[in-house]
């Protein structure tokens, strides 16, 4: 290629590169997305939350609070949860812009006494509206109560929904069994019936991170000391961690919290799979999963193959160092706006 012609074709593609991020208001956005998490539980789920809504290419039309296990809750759980979410809200100067709801406090006792929620109906009302073209993503964090409570109601929202959850048993031969082989994952174990319901009744597509691939997310403590010297969100998100052993302490039968240099923050992924995604081939291409029918989901949260299942995903890897790169970016441009 000539000189002249060269200059003149890196000239064109500098200036594209420098339109401003305003220019490009009137993309379509990528998804709506419902927020689903225990907010006052593990504060991964805090993390995740101030992190989803810095994302400009997907939309949050509704947030979830919902229940702990009775073991580790208060018996008012999602009113808790959403009391976190209005904390995170405020310091970031976005009260009042969502939609915000307490999920059910309890899980699903048995498929046939289940009753529909309020959160329950609000999720059933976003997935039946016929003026949103974009598609929804139910991003959960914790049990899946709300939900399998929505499509119980109204099976119709199985093709309008797809679900990313974080939970769950790693599946034979996919990845570390995690440090508890054989026992039921932590959010599985918050409603096995529920999980049950979308996994073996449902049509809901689901992309599953499972314990394996969710405990990668590993964020440094010296990584988290600078974040909450930063800005008043960084303080709040690290006040949260620190108070995880005094929160332990008071569960009965639960150990103390070793101290180590890093901190698992497993709901993140929520935010990789969802918005971190090239715009030329919109899928989370930087992570792994592995393709295969979905199978039965047993009372232990083990898994029974099921040849004719339909297609889910299972990641087994999912790029932190792009999730948290983005993240700490993110919260450093708010705090100097």
């Amino acid at each position: 290629m000539e000189r002249r012609k060269f200059v003149g074709l890196a000239m064109t593609l500098a200036s594209a590169l420098a339109v401003p991020a305003h220019a490009f208001g009137k993309q379509p956005a990528l998804a709506r997305v419902i927020l689903d998490n225990d907010f006052a539980g593990d504060p991964d789920g805090l993390f995740q939350l101030a992190h989803h809504a810095l994302c400009s290419s997907v939309k949050i039309s509704l947030i979830v609070g919902s229940h702990l296990p009775a073991k580790f809750g208060s018996g008012h759980d999602a009113q808790d949860a959403i009391a976190r979410v209005g904390e995170v809200l405020e310091i970031m100067k976005l009260a009042g812009k969502y939609s915000i709801i307490a999920g059910s406090e309890t899980p699903i006792q048995s498929r046939t006494s289940s009753k529909p929620s309020t959160a329950s109906a609000a999720i059933v009302r976003e997935a039946m509206r016929e003026d949103a073209n974009e598609p929804l993503i139910y991003a959960a964090g914790a049990g899946l109560t709300d939900l399998a409570l929505a499509w119980l109601s109204e099976p119709r929202i199985g093709r309008r929904i797809k679900l990313v959850w974080i939970g769950g048993n790693t599946h034979s031969g996919f990845g570390n069994p995690g440090a508890k082989p054989g026992e039921p994952e932590f959010n599985f174990s918050i409603d096995p019936v529920a999980a049950q319901v979308l996994f073996n009744e449902s049509d809901i597509e689901i992309w599953q991170v499972p314990s394996d691939a969710y405990s990668q997310m590993l964020f440094s403590t010296a990584e988290l000391e600078e974040l909450g010297g930063q800005s008043r969100l960084g303080a709040y998100l690290k006040s949260r961690v620190d108070a995880i052993p005094e929160m332990f302490a008071k569960i009965p039968g639960v150990p103390p919290v070793a101290m180590t240099d890093a901190y698992v923050l497993g709901d993140s992924p929520l935010v990789t799979l969802t918005a971190l995604v090239p715009p030329m081939q919109p899928d989370p291409t930087s992570s792994r999963y592995k393709l295969l029918p979905t199978p039965r989901l047993l009372d232990n949260g083990s898994y029974a193959e099921r040849a004719g299942g339909r297609p889910m995903r299972v990641y087994t890897y999912v790029d932190a160092g792009l999730t948290f790169r983005d993240m700490l970016a993110r919260f450093r441009l708010l705090s100097a706006a």
